[in-house]
């Protein structure tokens, strides 16, 4: 997991399972009953305040992959398959992390994290929709809170930390496994393991199943991928546990599992073929019997807006994952080698993907080369345009790229990748009015985002802009959102010196100061180190009487099915 150890992991997770301890002391609340003893300990609410703290700790240790359109599109296909899932109402987050291990896992409050390495290695959108529905499963079907019961003989703060570290379908791995206990998907192991069971992965693939063939991708997608992998098993691995890939130790995947996957698609697929084709909507019944839509006249007029030609946006979007979470002087490297030995690899993807391998190693002008035949084919292209006026801010025809950012953001004005790569470009080497502009365009984005670079790109413009208060209240926001509540915490003291500060500023500071007092104190209490936080020594007792200086850590004893 690219050197990142046990211990750091462990102590991310402490620190978000501290973060929703924090959050409840003090309130006297009666949870309500809801068929599960884990119920009795952890709120949906809760639940969801641990999965965001996971996710900042994980940030925190620069795990993650940080992209405003990656974000959006993971979490648009994310949110298309929860809308055919058994529970479309229930609150769901995706996220892409920045491992090369081909796995996946859910955590509680709905949060899934897929690894780039397995949105690498997938072929189609329905594979990677087929892993994320698989994962989505794992939520509907409340197996996390089945293995949170299992576990209730623990003390709660760790059968808490357990449950946020159990990744959907965690168990059979062997080997060394500390550097991926979290990513890897092994779930956090303490004085024991639980695992999901074979029962819980076949309900799982159940359910996926369904709901691919409910969001309208291909429902044998599951079972193509899980074959896949186990030729990639049989092939590559040489009966060594060590060379088989971490999505089959921990979703173990049997001729079996393959044929009931299929044979559920078959009959999905057969039942769809007995729905009577074409628009089934009658516009007179359907005025009647629903509340009106803005904008929308006609419902039965409504279509894909998909068109014979288009750029297939999955296969971008690979290839930017794959750019974004690597070596970008050896992806170009690979990149320029392939284009030019391999006639099939000569495709637009692949050529987006050099591009931006080029303008993450500061070539702009050829990235513009490499861009300009595409935009050529797809002038439409909204990820084409971008890359280019990226390409050509970087390489000094910033008036240009201004133009073709300002053009972008008028057509989309609420698209953040577009609105941030703007801001940087108006930003950097920009005059104190053209900071201003970039501020106030970010500054309504902020309300419910909790991703880190918006905030500071919003801060970076306020302070060229004349406003450090804004700008600092801006980085204190991004320190607590990557996981440094220390950080934020004297950022925001600071901040509330200044004597300049009017009545509402000084009330802005104090209402987060307030906010992140109790985690604070909380984790001075348990005297957690961070990296925030170095002065903090913890001295934990484990259930043999061991102990672990320092950062949290615990031993590891690998389970299986």
């Amino acid at each position: 997991m690219g050197g990142l150890s046990c211990s750091r992991l462990l102590a991310a997770l402490l620190c978000a399972g501290l973060t929703l301890s924090a959050s409840a002391q003090d309130k006297d609340v009666r949870l309500p009953d809801l068929g599960s003893s884990a119920n009795a300990l952890i709120s949906p609410q809760e639940a969801q305040d641990y999965g965001a703290s996971m996710l900042r700790q994980m940030r925190a240790l620069d795990m993650m992959v940080e992209d405003p359109m990656l974000d959006d599109y993971i979490n648009d296909l994310g949110y298309r398959l929860v809308a055919g899932s058994e529970k479309p109402k229930d609150h769901f987050v995706f996220s892409i992390a920045k491992d090369p291990v081909i796995n996946a896992f859910a955590a509680p409050g709905g949060y899934i994290v897929v690894n780039s390495g397995l949105v690498i290695i997938t072929d189609s959108e329905s594979e990677l929709a087929g892993v994320i529905a698989h994962e989505i499963g794992h939520i509907t079907q409340n197996h996390l809170e089945r293995a949170f019961e299992a576990s209730r003989k623990d003390t709660p703060l760790m059968a808490l930390v357990l449950l946020g570290a159990i990744a959907a379908g965690a168990g059979a791995g062997a080997g060394d496994a500390a550097g991926a206990i979290l990513l890897g998907g092994q779930g956090l192991l303490m004085q024991r393991q639980i695992n999901f069971t074979r029962k819980d992965e076949t309900e799982a693939d159940r359910a996926g199943i369904q709901t691919l063939a409910n969001a309208g991708y291909d429902p044998n997608a599951m079972a193509s991928f899980f074959g896949r992998m186990e030729d990639t098993m049989r092939v590559g691995s040489g009966g060594d546990l060590g060379g088989v890939p971490s999505f089959l130790q921990d979703h173990p995947v049997t001729q079996s599992r393959i044929s009931d996957a299929k044979a559920r698609a078959a009959a999905l697929i057969a039942e769809q073929k007995r729905r009577p084709a074409g628009s089934t909507l009658d516009k007179t019944q359907w005025e009647k019997s629903t509340a009106p839509i803005l904008y929308v006249k006609d419902p039965t007029s409504l279509s894909s807006n998909t068109r014979k030609g288009d750029l297939d946006t999955y296969l971008l979007m690979r290839e930017r994952v794959r750019v974004l979470s690597g070596d970008a002087l050896q992806l170009s490297t690979y990149y320029a080698s392939n284009l030019q030995s391999n006639r099939d690899f000569n495709t637009p993807s692949n050529h987006y993907g050099y591009a931006l391998a080029l303008i993450r190693t500061n070539r702009g002008a050829k990235a513009m080369d490499e861009l300009q035949p595409l935009l050529t084919a797809h002038p439409d292209s909204q990820v084409l345009r971008l890359a280019m006026a990226d390409a050509k801010n970087q390489a000094g025809r910033r008036a240009e790229a201004l133009s073709l950012y300002a053009e972008l953001n008028t057509q989309s004005p609420r698209n953040r990748a577009i609105a941030m790569s703007y801001a940087k470009a108006l930003t950097e080497g920009g005059t104190q009015d053209e900071a201003k502009q970039a501020a106030t365009m970010l500054l309504p984005m902020l309300d419910n985002n909790e991703e880190p670079e918006l905030y500071r790109t919003f801060a970076r413009a306020s302070d060229k802009a004349g406003d450090p208060i804004r700008a600092g209240e801006a980085f204190a926001d991004a320190s607590y959102l990557s996981g440094r509540p220390f950080d934020a915490m004297e950022q925001l003291k600071r901040l509330l010196q200044r004597p300049d500060l009017d009545y509402y500023a000084r009330a802005r500071i104090q209402a987060r100061i307030s906010d992140l007092t109790p985690l604070v104190m909380e984790l001075r209490k348990r005297r957690v180190q961070t990296d925030d936080n170095p002065d903090g020594r913890s001295q934990q007792p484990l259930q043999n009487g061991a102990a672990c200086q320092g950062r949290l850590c615990f031993s590891a004893n690998q389970g299986g099915y």
